[in-house]
């Protein structure tokens, strides 16, 4: 089975180049689902690329018959991102012109929506099916007023322009997959929503985060975050019903490197998941792994109380006990003292999943970071 391959123009540098995204799109034999995944949002997060690729090597290898539905996978979906640079380090984290972090510059529908109260009961009498489908019209004609102002004489900034291009890809999705890493030294788990997760299991990640709340910036906040707010608003109305719609945010490895155990259980949980959906047709779909899910809350970030250099720093994936030391600062001063070493203790008990790069901090500096268990 070969994809159907398009590329979509993103920006026109003043240089004459062009910044584009290429689509690789397979096609089942019968309709049914559409999952979208995409990868390397953020600049340094590069191994979701190595993903897709398998997933394309992988997916050519099928016959039609073997996926109901459809499958669109968009590596390097950011290239301002990937492309920016500072001496040896990858960052792209940030849009350069206005500081603001590429996953946090979203359209959320509910935002927009001033009469969802209205709409909700409207729809009491339909079946679920109705209601999905007159609720995606909706959000597709809001967001078509996106292009309006595109297109007028005064514009918009690049932000917006880039991310009515990702998201018009992935309005009418059924599953999104949007592959991250860390930008530092992490593990590999996954973001889940409040009440999915029975599905999260089928990811084979051992760790998780359960978002209970959200502001829908984040690419998966923003798919998600309209259709939840509409079951909660049909609740209150009487109307319980969950629509079958679902959107995760993949967390692999580490920044700037390709880690081929990151990589390869990125592809297994892909395709197991994509298995449990009904969208390919391989194998009974495993869920043998019983993921831990971690609210949000209780992942703490350590900051550098002083600057200076770490040592005797813990190893990820490291378990440790409130009281255990974490690291060690060596600090020099300018006071005519002698340097000085500082312990950093753990304040709970806990896993760590995420260390700087940088053995070198100012005083408030990102360190490490530990998932209370």
């Amino acid at each position: 089975m070969n994809p159907n391959i398009f590329t979509i123009e993103l920006c026109k540098l003043a240089s004459g180049d062009t910044l584009s995204i290429q689509i690789y799109k397979f096609t089942g034999k019968q309709p049914g689902k559409k999952a979208y995944l995409q990868s390397n949002l953020h600049g340094s997060e590069i191994v979701g690329n190595a993903v897709i690729h398998e997933l394309i090597e992988f997916l050519t290898t099928l016959d039609e018959t073997q996926l109901t539905g459809e499958i669109w996978l968009v590596p390097a979906c950011n290239p301002s991102a990937t492309n920016q640079r500072n001496h040896f380090f990858s960052t792209g984290r940030f849009n350069s012109y206005d500081g603001i972090n590429w996953n946090r510059i979203f359209w959320d529908y509910e935002k927009n929506c001033k009469d969802l109260v209205v709409f909700a009961k409207s729809q009491l009498d339909f079946d679920i099916e109705t209601i999905k489908k007159n609720f995606l019209e909706t959000q597709k004609l809001a967001f078509a007023k996106q292009l309006e102002q595109i297109q007028n004489p005064s514009s918009t900034p690049y932000r917006e322009q880039y991310r009515y291009q990702l998201q018009s890809l992935c309005i009418d999705a059924d599953c999104v997959i949007d592959i991250h890493s860390s930008s530092n030294l992490g593990i590999d788990y996954l973001y889940c929503f409040e009440g999915k997760e029975e599905s999260a299991k089928y990811f084979l990640l051992d760790y998780g985060i359960l978002m209970t709340e959200y502001d829908g910036d984040a690419f998966d906040e923003a798919f998600m975050k309209p259709w939840l707010a509409l079951e909660k608003q049909l609740l209150k109305l009487g109307k319980n019903i969950k629509f079958d719609l679902e959107s995760w945010t993949l967390e692999l490895g580490s920044g700037m490197q390709m880690n081929p155990e990151s990589v390869q259980k990125g592809v297994k949980g892909i395709k197991n998941y994509l298995v449990y959906q009904g969208i390919l047709h391989l194998y009974s779909p495993s869920s043998a792994v019983e993921i831990q899910l971690v609210k949000r809350d209780r992942m703490k970030h350590y900051y550098a109380p002083t600057g200076g250099t770490i040592q005797n720093r813990v190893a990820l994936k490291s378990s440790v006990k409130a009281g255990d030391r974490l690291y060690q600062i060596l600090s020099f001063n300018k006071n005519k003292a002698m340097p000085t070493v500082v312990d950093i203790c753990s304040e709970t008990d806990g896993l760590v999943f995420d260390l700087s790069i940088n053995h070198s901090v100012n005083q408030g500096e990102y360190v490490l970071g530990i998932l209370n268990l």
